[in-house]
């Protein structure tokens, strides 16, 4: 595994701004509310040669009452114990305060090794002599750092690579699936990621709206490896006036992005909202993978047609996602939770799946013999050939005389014969059309 190092510090002396200039891509939200970022949120770096994993915690404060900062003191808390270096953020502009060695206090008890980073030291130049101060804290030297210009940030790496275990051939990871599990707000996306994980990984908490970042959390079993990414619930538009809820649905769908397959959580018992067909739809113009996952059906009094009825009504809500298997879970008791890792790499595969052009052709062969390609004005549609130019998702270009003839009906016949003839079951399928004149063929 990577070397892991924690950014820890109370609220709002700039842990996040340091964790995006060391990582050199805006990943933690940043704003002047103290507390923006509740939860854990990684990101890779590389330093000297090597590469680590950073985490960027919630600050904490010592002695809190308020629910969701008792949260982020205990996720800050699990982020320490996984790292192999924390690095602890003080503020020079407000000096040392009885919070910071509350938190110092408890790093020492933590006993891991601990770099000292004085923020805020802005200007170039002679050293601010009230960076000694911190010295009271009893943590070695401090590293004067300014997030904003970046100033220090070297040295404060050189400090941490001091305490990373040595360096062992790092297997490649090329065989990890990335999931990005998306879904409307309070659907239970962080309780599914738990109910997997096994470990409090995921702030989950009832207040709408707790997990405001996008978090990636690896886990492994005997069907594979995979990088869970939980993502903020995607609120309406409307209700995004909040500054910071932009970010986050920003963030959801840079995590859409960047996974290979998403799970698309729906609420049992709410069934298909339309919040919920804009966020499936995201995933869906993505070209992702996708699985509809029914959470809290333990919830839902059943008969013996209620399975078949909520089918029926999602296929009608989505139906431009016809493609993506169906699986109703609980994240509470863990219900069929386990049959979705199965799901997961069949989909994944299935998007990945590469077709030889003898065999499209074959096909195109077959299906235009069944159903006439259009007319219009006496004039006919010739498809010539069809050949695959890309995966993730089947990507497919049909090169005819005339594309102005290539009705969308005809268009969706052809992906259509393929998904019968091929499967391609969890993935959407790109088909473009292209006109190439009978002088060139």
């Amino acid at each position: 595994m990577k070397p892991l190092v924690a950014i820890v510090g109370r609220p709002n002396v700039g842990k996040s701004m340091l964790f995006n200039k060391l990582c050199g891509q805006r990943l933690s939200i940043v704003e002047d509310t103290p507390g923006v970022t509740r939860d854990r949120l990684y990101a890779e770096c590389e330093w000297g040669g090597r590469t680590f994993d950073i985490v960027d915690t919630g600050g904490i404060e010592p002695g809190t009452d308020s629910e969701i900062l008792a949260f982020m003191r205990r996720q800050a808390e699990i982020a320490i114990d996984n790292a192999n270096v924390v690095v602890f953020v003080c503020d020079i502009k407000t000096g040392m305060t009885a919070s910071d060695q509350e938190v110092a206090g408890m790093l020492l008890r933590a006993n891991k090794p601990v770099v000292l980073a004085v923020n805020k030291m802005d200007s170039v130049g002679r050293e601010n002599p009230d960076i000694y101060e911190f010295y009271n804290l009893g943590l070695g030297d401090p590293i004067a750092v300014s997030a904003v210009h970046g100033h220090g940030t070297g040295d404060l790496l050189d400090e941490c690579l001091k305490y990373f275990p040595p360096e062992e051939e790092e297997e490649e990871e090329d065989d990890t699936i990335k999931v990005a599990v998306i879904g409307k707000p309070n659907v239970g996306k962080s309780s599914l990621v738990n109910r997997i994980l096994g470990q409090e990984r995921v702030i989950v908490s009832n207040v709408a709206g707790t997990t405001r970042d996008a978090i990636d959390s690896y886990f492994e079993n005997k069907q594979g490896k995979y990088v869970f990414i939980d993502t903020a619930g995607m609120r309406k538009k409307s209700k995004v006036d909040d500054r910071i809820e932009k970010f986050s649905v920003l963030r959801s769908t840079m995590a859409i992005e960047r996974s290979d397959v998403c799970l698309v959580m729906i609420d049992a018992n709410e069934g298909v909202t339309e919040q919920d067909t804009k966020v499936a739809g995201l995933a869906h113009e993505a070209g992702k993978a996708c699985i509809i996952v029914v959470n809290k059906w333990d919830a839902i009094e059943k008969d013996g047609k209620t399975m078949d009825h909520m089918r029926q009504d999602i296929r009608r809500d989505l139906s431009y996602m016809t493609y993506a298997p169906i699986v109703f879970i609980s994240a509470l008791t863990g219900q069929r939770v386990d049959r979705l890792f199965e799901l997961i790499n069949y989909v994944n595969d299935q998007s990945a799946m590469r077709i030889t052009t003898g065999m499209l052709n074959t096909l195109l062969a077959d299906a235009t013999a069944r159903v006439q390609p259009p007319t219009d004005k006496g004039r006919r549609l010739k498809i010539y050939y069809m050949t695959q130019v890309g995966i993730k998702p089947p990507h497919f270009v049909c090169f005819c005389n005339d594309a102005r003839l290539f009705h969308f009906s005809y268009q969706r016949y052809l992906e259509n014969q393929i998904r019968a003839t091929f499967g391609l079951e969890g993935t959407p399928v790109r088909l473009t059309v292209r006109e190439k004149s009978d002088k060139e063929g």
